[in-house]
Parts: structure tokens; sequence; C-alpha cells
């Protein structure tokens, strides 16, 4: 392969948000997460761990991440179901409630931009709430893949640790798409830790980064999504006059 087939094999790689029901074999599942492996680490630490998802226990996690969801959507502009909420705290997140929080003024274009694009494509209005909820319920279905791949990363490196999942899970995707599968990665996950803690045995020191889901595309609209590609001028960081 050379630098242009490279180049083409990178950007053909993109989010899927629909998949088959057909299952993931387990040695394919484990070339993959060998592909992740190949990647840079922090002196090679590897502060990264990944609880695999399939079959029943992947059943039983979306259910529970459903029924939260289910509590906590229609209640979010209601002061009183908000106050409910703070009560039972059933539905509250369990860990990084940053995912719930607003972008900063310098990123929401960019995601405003995306979301955008998105719901055009997939003939969403944005005023359409309903339409709007039951898109992003979807993540909690994980988009019907057969595989939901939970990344853990070890809480004594901090953001290394973060950069070594995300160079991990970048391979781990790559190795995937090279296979003829799709992924996506899900921040919206990443909410409800103690659903991962009730079915893994999760080492101590390490918490849950975010999901990604895993299996093969289908031909639903929703995987012909292509999100705006940036350039490079974007993000290199100008000298100072």
């Amino acid at each position: 392969m050379d630098s242009k087939q490279l180049s083409e094999f990178l950007a053909s790689r993109h989010t899927t948000r629909d998949f088959l029901p057909k299952p993931v074999p387990e040695s394919i599942i484990d070339e993959i997460i060998n592909d992740g492996l190949t990647s840079p680490s922090w002196s090679n630490t590897r502060p990264i761990m990944v609880a695999v998802a399939t079959g029943a226990v992947r059943d039983r996690m979306s259910a529970e991440f459903m029924a939260r969801w289910e509590i906590v959507a229609p209640i979010r502009s209601s002061k009183w179901g908000q106050f409910k909420l703070l009560f039972t705290r059933r539905g509250l997140p369990t860990s990084n409630p940053l995912v719930a929080k607003p972008y900063v003024p310098a990123l929401l274009p960019r995601a405003q931009r995306v979301g955008a694009a998105l719901f055009a494509h997939l003939g969403i209005d944005r005023k359409d709430r309903v339409a709007r909820d039951t898109a992003w319920a979807r993540n909690y279905e994980f988009f019907g893949a057969p595989v939901e791949l939970f990344i853990l990363t070890h809480t004594s490196l901090g953001k290394f640790s973060a950069n070594d999942a995300g160079m991990f899970v970048m391979n781990l995707m790559l190795g995937a798409h090279a296979r003829g599968l799709g992924t996506c990665a899900q921040g919206a996950i990443s909410i409800y830790d103690d659903i991962v803690r009730a079915e893994f045995d999760v080492p101590e020191g390490y918490e849950l980064l975010y999901g990604v889901a895993l299996g093969y595309p289908s031909n639903d609209k929703a995987n012909s999504f292509a999100a705006p590609r940036f350039k490079s001028d974007e993000i290199i960081v100008p000298l100072k006059p």
C-alpha cells in the first residue's frame, strides 16, 4: 500500500450508526483488539482495558441503558421532573457528567455543524424533540450492533491514559474497517459506569471512558452520512506575529 492508498483508506472510514444483527466471531474481535494494541503507549504501560459485551450480557446492558434514558428524556425540561430525578437518583449520571454539559463557545459551532448535517441527512427537524430524542436513544441500543466495547482507562495517568486509549481505539477501528466491519465511538455510554461494573470485574484504578459499537454495517440511510472533514489549516497553530 502506497501513501495515496493509505490516505484513501483512512478517509474511507466513517461512523456506523446502524448495524446488522449478524454476530461477529470471537476470533475477529480478538484480532481487532490486537490491532488496537499496535498503537503507541506512555512508557508502554498500556493503561487501558476493554470490556467486551456480546449476547445476553450485551442485551441486558442495553436494556438498562434504555431504562435510564426513558426516565431522563421526558423530564429534562421539567423542574418537577428534575427535582424527582435528584430525589430518586434513578437516571442520574454515575460517571463522566461532562458528557451532559454544553460545549464551550470555541467548540460549539463545530458540534452544531455536524449535528445539523446529520439531522438534515436523516430528515429530522431540529425543533422536533421527539425525533431527536429517538435518534439519541439509538446510542443505548448500541445502534443494533451485536458487540459493544467498553473502553476503560487507569486514573493514575489522567489525560495520558485517555490519549493512549484514543490511539488504541483508532487502530482498533481501522482494523475493523479493513475487515468490512463498522464502528461508532459513543460518549453517551460513558455516563453510567455502574452498568458496566455490574457485569464485569473491573480492576481497581480503572474507570469507564466511553463505548464503541462494533458490527457489520447495514444499508440504512444513517450509514451514508459523511461528517464534514476538517482541513489542516483549521487546526494548525499559527506563529505569533
